[in-house]
């Protein structure tokens, strides 16, 4: 039986919610978002700690910054950037919880194929 609510759902209400989670859907931004979790950095310090180029590491800042997860605060010559909502790293931590408990899962699946071929 379809679920009557999730077909009332206008798509343009989720729209926000797909592009949010694409812009946290890039390697190298979910980098610069744990560089800063523990406190804010500018461009020279992110590329040390990232290792991202400085072209590259602009561009994936932007995004971060016009998607409003991270602020931006010119401080004299630099920009410090900062996490805005440091309730995404809640939202991080449930999806690696749950990432960690299916690799468990898999590999009791895998424990238990390697007892059956024995």
């Amino acid at each position: 039986m379809p679920n009557k609510l999730a077909s009332k759902i206008n798509p343009d209400i989720l729209t926000p919610v797909a592009e949010y989670f694409k812009v946290l859907s890039e390697v190298s931004r979910l980098q610069i978002l744990s560089c800063l979790k523990e406190k804010e950095m500018n461009v020279t310090e992110l590329g040390e700690a990232t290792g991202l180029g400085q072209a590259n590491l602009s561009k994936h800042l932007k995004v971060l910054t016009q998607a409003g997860i991270l602020s931006r605060q010119p401080q004299g010559v630099s920009a410090y950037y900062s996490v805005n909502d440091p309730m995404i790293f809640e939202l991080c931590d449930v999806v690696c919880q749950r990432i960690s408990e299916r690799m468990q899962q898999q590999a009791e699946h895998f424990e238990q194929l390697k007892l059956f071929s024995q």
